[in-house]
């Protein structure tokens, strides 16, 4: 996010019909992002937890949507306090707020804005719930999202975008998200799990991606989402940085993905098409926090890092023991780890701020704020969510239980399955009597065959 700007009264900028239009078809764009995510998380459980995965992102739109409106903005947004929180009466509710005012010394009414980085605030929360497929229950998820993004998104994004923030005022650079966003999805990610444990069968029964097209459906969608999400962080594009992130964007996700297939290849002999998807979102991940930062060739090696890191940090979770189901630790977390950090080496000096990294003469002044703000995001996320989770799990408890985890999350939870077999095939057999269909989740399963 760019620095708040101010300004004299007799040079106080004017409402901008272009940057106000720009920004809500970028709030759109990033709206977009969460049921994307839905899909690609949805396509890579298998089939009994199909619904379930879908529905853990999609009641994030619903409950941080009110929480943003009622308190959120004005924790994340309002007048600093101790540099570690907001708060301003007048964003409670967005009940204080005019129609045509403007955010702090720019051209877009606080509404905008307002709505633009609810629509980030609604994301985080739901790339956590990767880590948890197949287990949680979905009310326990649900107040977990409450009170997450309450004590840790709505602070951290405080820290690191709101005027006053410590780490905005230290000079940490994160266009759009690779701490408040990325690094605070996997660390939360990683201390849920660690507390709640492995899935049933972990790493002993297969549990491929049921559906690899609509895996590569929502990649797709979260790549197109993406632009919205990083091009529209510079809040207009009289200046043209915007449009430096949205070619960087571009570039570091393609070159993400080739330095995975490239992996995959010599590693296991293949190019998939989970690791294509795979790739671009690593790729997406890493560039969110230094695109503005970086030149294009820059955002090719960024892209390249990340790709290939990300793709031997995903094994990790075998040598550890935990299990990070859809690979939320090794993507985000480590993805945005890898593009924060890089910012201390990549950074020109010449697009975003004049703060330059250690391959453009800037020492490592930079990339020592870098660290800090990597580390500090980590660990409070880490260690609060892991507290969290575990006051839920010795309350009303985290888990469904294992039997119910075996049939499915999806019958327990939702009284529904993905996909109805009772009607497949055609011709005269379709037209006559038969006995009722077994359901094949569960004769599948009960043969201990991955559905």
């Amino acid at each position: 996010m760019p620095p708040g700007i101010s300004t004299l009264a007799a040079d106080a900028p004017e409402l901008s019909a272009a940057n106000t239009g720009f920004m809500l078809i970028c709030s759109a764009l990033v709206m977009l992002m969460t049921p994307a995510l839905a899909f690609f998380y949805g396509g890579m459980v298998r089939v009994k937890s199909t619904l379930n995965m879908l529905m853990m992102s999609f009641i994030s739109l619903g409950i941080v949507t009110i929480l943003w409106v009622l308190y959120g903005f004005s924790l994340a947004f309002g007048t600093d306090s101790g540099s570690l929180i907001g708060w301003s009466a007048d964003y409670v509710g967005l009940s204080g707020i005019g129609v045509t005012e403007l955010w702090d010394g720019y051209t877009i009414p606080v509404y905008v804005f307002a709505v633009f980085q609810l629509m980030f605030a609604v994301l985080t929360p739901a790339l956590i719930s990767g880590a948890l497929a197949d287990r949680v229950k979905f009310t326990a998820w649900a107040l977990f999202i409450a009170l997450w993004v309450t004590v840790v998104y709505f602070p951290v994004a405080h820290w690191v975008w709101g005027s006053g923030g410590w780490l905005f005022e230290m000079g940490v650079i994160d266009f759009a998200g690779g701490t408040a966003v990325h690094i605070n999805a996997g660390a939360a990610a990683l201390g849920v799990i660690l507390v709640i444990g492995k899935r049933v069968g972990f790493k002993k029964d297969p549990m491929r991606p049921h559906s690899l097209p609509l895996v590569m459906l929502g990649a797709g969608l979260l790549w197109f989402g993406w632009f919205g999400f990083n091009a529209g962080s510079w809040l207009g594009n009289d200046d043209g940085v915007g449009a430096v992130m949205f070619v960087n964007t571009q570039v570091a996700t393609a070159a993400a993905m080739l330095a995975w297939l490239l992996y995959e290849k010599i590693r296991h002999g293949a190019f998939t098409t989970l690791g294509a998807a795979s790739g671009a979102v690593a790729g997406l991940v890493a560039i969110t926090p230094a695109g503005g930062s970086v030149s294009p060739l820059g955002a090719i090696a960024v892209g390249a890092i990340a790709g290939l890191v990300c793709a031997l940090a995903v094994g990790l979770k075998y040598k550890f023991g935990y299990d990070d189901s859809l690979d939320v630790v090794g993507v985000h977390l480590v993805g945005g780890v890898i593009g924060s950090l890089l910012v201390g080496f990549f950074a020109t000096g010449g697009v975003q701020s004049d703060a330059a990294g250690l391959f453009y003469g800037g020492g490592l002044e930079q990339l020592g704020k870098q660290a800090i703000g990597v580390f500090a995001v980590l660990a409070y996320s880490l260690v609060v969510s892991a507290l969290l989770a575990l006051v839920l799990h010795k309350t009303i408890g985290m888990r469904v239980d294992e039997d119910d985890e075996v049939s499915g999350v999806d019958q327990i939870e939702h009284a529904e399955t993905a996909y109805d077999f009772s009607g497949a095939g055609g011709g005269a057999a379709s037209r006559k009597a038969v006995p009722a269909p077994v359901d094949t989740v569960a004769a599948a399963e009960s043969k201990k065959v991955d559905a």
